[in-house]
Order: structure tokens, then sequence, then C-alpha cells
């Protein structure tokens, strides 16, 4: 959030200035309405839920800051002969910050999304320091979060995922979850029936592209018992997001509407959309109403009335007119007025209004959004009310080509994610580095630090790291820093381990080549002739740093019973595995080009019978397993046909991703079950038609090769229903 009110009875209202050609531009009215006694409540709790054992230790306030402290702090006193912890913060978030911030740097803690690692010591560190947060804002997700990791969230896992933000100062989240029933309620308002809803809602693992008009249908339709469970679902997000202080980001009106609208309104102009990757037409190419239209308002007022009247408001709306779907015309003055139209829908109905987007399109539509463009959308809001996320800008800053949004502010994102794929990568030393280099920028508007990855779990060190930039105004020392980063993860002060890391950190965290990562693997992908996917360091560090890792835990055999000691183990094990199928991969292409069958088929035993070994480490961790994305997917089925559903849904979008495998292997996981199922069964098709090629002296027909993998491997997989294991077995 921009400001924060920090006393309950008179509303407190702290404008931020942003600085930007001489003039200032106040964010106002951004503020949680929540009393001090119900956010120090919720950080209580917080701490009870974490350290059940211990939470008497922990005193909790939520107190005013000193001038000079507008974007928040926290205090933590310890002193010898008392032992209570004294937490203080300027609203819930920065109190519960301080409590993570204690149990990271004084107790040698952790907290994250692999597991956690508590280990306290019996008696609690003292300590006596205050914080200020050097940004207002600290963002949290991207829109396709909530398909990719967010998709099958129940209220237990919301509720550690919001107690997990909390820690890490995250003040300015998405909440999207519940959205359709609202959508259901404006169009059947709007004179639209049920059956054209049913056309245009897609799945639940596919929301994000549907909401912004990517395509429409996939995976659909939706039951009044999803929208039921789903709208109880939100009250209950957006409750405990509020009581920390945070301020939730609702959806807005982007001008997508289902393609009966034009049947109900005919006399509108609307625009069919270019289609989004390969999608047919039965589920591409969603109507845009044009924003000059009355209809655009009509809709986009309606929108947030209803969603108001639902959910209360704090002020912050996302809305992404462009995701990857540029505009019709490269007119100026016309994507001026799609901003403004977008806006206005926003503002007719709440004044205080700040329109949040996503930065993305601005780097993926790079040819179209030139300065001329990108600033007459920019400018077509007043300064202020819209907050831009520059969404990959660890990688690709978008604030240096567009003169820091010419004056709106921005949040500094890493992306780093795409799909929710898992690989050791990241590029950490320029972390620190890019985000300072923000905030010294010339005439600089930026005002937080985000996460904007498209899926959780996986390289939790890179995130870890990130977070860290919301109180540091230096880069820390790299090499202590991951040692000290080793003991927080393991509870364990290891040589040994610290050795492993340090192999890590110089190759696949080490990346300098400024290419997005999409985690795309050999063993993961389609397999084809000739195919040798991008790296940018020696796989051979990779092996190294799996015998570093096994090895530490002979030499420390308390390592062996840390949980993300294990869960790092098997992550390791698993990319080493990649690193000698890609080896092999390459020797099976010389048995191929010399023509030698037998060689061909020793070889490809190898692999085979690797991917079975991956299958079966992958097991063994609670992380790596299909069967609970599954069965999570399954839980929200009440009917026989929506557990089908659901499940079809979580096993399309991590393999064929669309109808034809429209964006084949993107979300690609490297689970039990997949491993299995999935991946060994197309590499045994493959391989079975080198050898046939080889023995029947021809060349390989890789269109035939594709129809018949898809028909014999990947469609059937996402229609399957067998049964996986929910919990980790073996060792």
């Amino acid at each position: 959030m921009f400001f924060r009110n920090l006393v309950w009875h008179p509303v407190l209202v702290i404008c931020l200035l942003v600085i930007q050609r001489g003039f200032c531009v106040p964010l106002d009215k951004i503020h949680t309405r929540t009393s001090v006694e119900i956010q120090a409540q919720a950080v209580t709790d917080l701490i009870g839920r974490l350290l059940p054992g211990r939470a008497n230790e922990f005193d909790v306030k939520v107190e005013p800051g000193l001038p000079g402290e507008e974007n928040g702090y926290f205090q933590i006193e310890k002193v010898s002969g008392n032992a209570t912890v004294f937490v203080r913060g300027s609203t819930g978030v920065m109190a519960a910050w301080g409590f993570h911030y204690y149990l990271t740097q004084f107790c040698h803690c952790q907290v994250s999304w692999d597991t956690d690692q508590l280990n306290l010591p019996a008696v609690l560190p003292d300590v006596s320091v205050r914080i200020t947060s050097l940004d207002k804002l600290r963002y949290y997700q991207n829109t396709c979060t909530v398909s990719y990791s967010f998709a099958w969230f129940q209220w237990p896992r919301w509720e550690r995922e919001i107690d997990w933000m909390a820690m890490n100062g995250i003040n300015l989240p998405l909440a999207f979850t519940g959205q359709e029933i609202i959508w259901q309620r404006v169009y059947l308002g709007l004179g639209l029936v049920q059956a054209d809803l049913d056309e245009h809602f897609s799945g639940p693992a596919f929301f994000a592209w549907q909401r912004m008009g990517n395509f429409r249908g996939w995976g659909g339709p939706l039951s009044d018992n999803w929208h039921q469970a789903t709208l109880a679902l939100q009250h209950k997000i957006l409750e405990r997001m509020r009581a920390f202080g945070m301020i939730p980001v609702l959806p807005a009106f982007a001008g997508h509407v289902p393609r009966a609208m034009e049947r109900v309104y005919p006399n509108t102009s609307y625009t069919y959309l270019t289609p989004w990757v390969t999608f047919e037409d039965q589920y591409c190419c969603p109507l845009f109403v044009q924003p000059t239209e009355p209809l655009f308002t009509e809709i986009g007022t309606r929108f947030i009335q209803e969603m108001i009247a639902e959910f209360g408001t704090d002020h912050v709306y996302n809305c992404d007119v462009f995701n990857e779907v540029p505009p019709t015309q490269s007119d100026p003055d016309f994507v001026s007025s799609v901003g403004a139209s977008v806006y206005s829908a926003m503002a007719t109905t709440d004044p205080d209004a700040i329109w949040l987007m996503q930065g993305w399109l601005f780097k993926s539509e790079a040819a179209y959004w030139t300065p001329e463009l990108s600033k007459a959308l920019l400018t077509s809001v007043p300064q202020g009310r819209m907050l831009v996320l520059d969404l990959q800008a660890e990688i690709n800053p978008q604030y240096i080509r567009l003169e820091s949004f010419y004056g709106q502010p921005f949040v500094f994102c890493l992306l780093h994610n795409f799909g929710g794929t898992l690989g050791l990568n990241g590029a950490i030393p320029t972390i620190s580095d890019r985000v300072i280099d923000a905030r010294n920028f010339p005439n600089s508007t930026m005002v937080g630090t985000g996460l904007t990855m498209e899926g959780i779990n996986q390289n939790y060190i890179v995130y870890d790291k990130m977070l860290e930039m919301g109180w540091r105004n230096q880069a820390p020392d790299l090499n202590q820093w991951y040692d000290e980063y080793t003991v927080r993860r393991y509870g364990v002060d290891s040589s040994a381990i610290k050795s492993a890391w340090r192999i890590l950190q110089t190759s696949v965290y080490n990346d300098t080549s400024g290419r997005s990562f999409h985690g795309q693997y050999l063993l993961t992908d389609r397999p084809a002739l000739f195919k040798f996917p991008f790296i940018w360091y020696n796989s051979r560090d990779v092996i190294l740093a799996w015998d570093s890792f096994i090895a530490s835990a002979l030499t420390e055999p308390m390592l062996s019973e840390a949980p993300n000691f294990r869960h790092d183990v098997i992550d390791v094990t698993r990319q080493s595995m990649s690193e000698i199928f890609s080896q092999l991969y390459g020797r099976l292409l010389v048995t191929y080009c010399d023509k030698n069958v037998t060689a061909l088929g020793e070889v490809a035993r190898h692999m085979i019978d690797l991917l079975q070994d991956l299958d079966n480490l992958l097991q063994t961790g609670p992380k790596f397993l299909l069967g609970k994305w599954i069965s999570d997917a399954k839980s929200w089925g009440v009917t026989e046909g929506e557990i089908l559903q659901y499940e079809w849904n979580a096993r399309n979008q991590i393999t064929l991703w669309g109808p034809r495998g429209e964006i084949l292997d993107y979300a690609t996981k490297q689970w039990a079950g997949v491993v299995a199922d999935y991946y060994k069964p197309r590499w045994e098709v493959f391989i079975r038609e080198l050898e046939i090629t080889i023995e029947e002296n021809r060349r390989f027909n890789s269109t035939a090769y594709q129809s018949m993998v898809f028909n014999a491997v990947e469609k059937p997989f996402t229609f399957s229903t067998k049964i996986y294991p929910v919990v980790e077995t073996g060792e």
C-alpha cells in the first residue's frame, strides 16, 4: 500500500510525494482502516500458529512511527533477564516483518515455501534494533500465479500463504479469488443468459488468461458449487489480509467480454481480439468493447460496484488490458482513450481508485510499445493514479527506457519464474544492484519492490534475497550471505554444506546471460532430434554440488534430519539427473547418426532407467508429487462431474496446456507421476521411432511422430484418472 492509517480514530492520511520533473504527485487515501488492536492480534495469532509452544515469549504492539518513518518501521527489543521479546511495528505487516527479521537474523531460522526450520535457542537472544522500510510497498503475485500455484488452494493453505506474506513485509497482494461470481452477476444483469457464460468462463486452472482476454471457455464451464465456495473463500482471504493491515488488490474491467454481448448489444462497436498463440476459434478471441463506447463504462462501473458491495475496497485495482495482445491500432490518441476509459470505469464508482497495471506489455510487445505509445497509455491517467509493476526488472527493466514510466510510480519486481517450472536458476548477484540502481535512478518514481513469479515452490533462495531488499540499502557480501543462508535453512553450521552451496552460487545462481529462463529441459520437453536447450553454466558444476551435498550429509549427520536439507538434496539430485540425461541424449544422437541400432538401444536403456530412477527419487519428497496437485484439484469437486473436470484441468495445465498442445510443456513439472507416466512414455515412443527409421533406412518423420505421441501419450494422460500418492514414500 502507498501509506498507512497508523491509528484507528482519526483517519491519518500520509501523502506520498514522488518528485518528478519538479512537481509532486500525491498518492493519497490508500491506507488500512483496521484498528491497531486487530492488527496486533493478527500478528499474535500468527506467532501462535508458527510457534505454538513459545508464542508467550513474544509481545506484539502496533504503534505509530516517528517522523521520517512514513514507509513503516519495526522494532525488536529483548534484554537480559527478561524472557519477553517485544515486537513493535507501524502496522500489523511491519510487526510481522519484524518478528520474521528476528527469527532469521538473530535466531537463524527460516520460514519458506518448502518447509520451516524453527530450531530456536532455548534462551532467545538479546536484541535492540529498529528498522525503517526503504519503500512504501512490497507487492506480491503475478496474475498468473493464481493459476500456476494457487488454483486449488483451500483456506488452510491460504492462511499459511498470508502468514508468509505478512512475515516478509508484503503489504500489497493480489486478491483475485471469487471474481467469476461477480462477473456472472454483472453479465446476467446486462441481459446475457447462463449458456453465454458457460461458453465464456474457463476452468480454474486457466483463469489467469481468460481474465486477461487471451482466450475464452477453455477448461470450463463453472458450476454454482464453485462460485459459492470461492465466494466464501475470498471473504476469508480479504478478512485476514486486512487484519494484518495489508491493502488487497481487487480486479477491474479491462474491456474483454463474452461474445454473446454482440447479440444483446448489437449497436455497440466491438473488436475481435487477435488469436493468442494458436488457439482455434472455439476458444480464442473474446470480444473487446471499444473504450469510447458507453457500454465499456457501464460494464466497468457495474463490476466495481458489485465488487465493492460484496467485498468492500481498499481502492487499488488491477487491470491488464493488453496482455500479450497488442491494440488493434497504433494511434496514440486511441491508446490514450483506452487508458482513460479503463480508469474512468474505476473512478466513476471509486473516486479514490488506483489502477495497478502489470508492465509486462512493455517488454513482451516492445516493438509495438514505442516510447510514444507507452507515454500515451501511461499519461492517460492522472499522475499518481496508476501504479506500474516493472514486472521483470531484475533482467529487463522498463523504467529506464520509459523514463520512470513518465512520472507514474512503479514497483521494481522480480519475475524469475515462468509456468511454475522446476530448475535451479537465478541471477542472484545482480538482484541487489538492480534494486539499488532503480532507487537511485534520476527522477526515480520507484515506490516499492515486488515478487511477480508465475509460480512458487522453486528456488526459494532467489526470493529470499529479493525480499531482503525491502530493508537492505546496499548489497551484502555474497559469500557471507550464502553462508548465513545455509545456517538459516538447515539449522546446522556446516562447512561442508557451505562448500556445496558455493558451487551453486558460482554456477546455476550466477546467470549473467540476461535471458529469460523458462525451465525447459530435454527430459521434460517433447522429444525431438538435435534439440539443445540453452544453459549458462557448466553442467559438471551441478554434479559436483550434488556430490558435496551427499558428502555433507555423511560428515554432518544432523543435516539428514533437517527437512529443508532433504528437500534440497532431492532438488539438486533431480537437477543432476537432468544434466546426466542431457549427456545421454548427446550420445543417443551420435549412435543415431552412425545408424548403430544396437548402440542406440544401449544408450536408450540407460535413459529410460534414469527416468524411472528420477520418478522414484521424487516420490520421497512431499513437494514433488503429482498426487498432491491432483488431490487438491479434486477436493473442490462436489459432484463426480466436477471432480473429473478439475482433475483434467490440473493435468492439462502441466502438460498439453490447451486442446492441441498450444503451449505444450510450458508449465512442465518434474514431479513423481509426471516423469513415469508422461515424460518416460514419450521418450520410449521417440526412441522406438528412431530404431525403426534405422532398421527401415528412412528419415525420421517428425510430423508423424508428433501426431503419434500426442495420441498415444500426451492426450491420454490428461484424461487419465490414475490415483497417485499424496504423501512421500521411500528414502
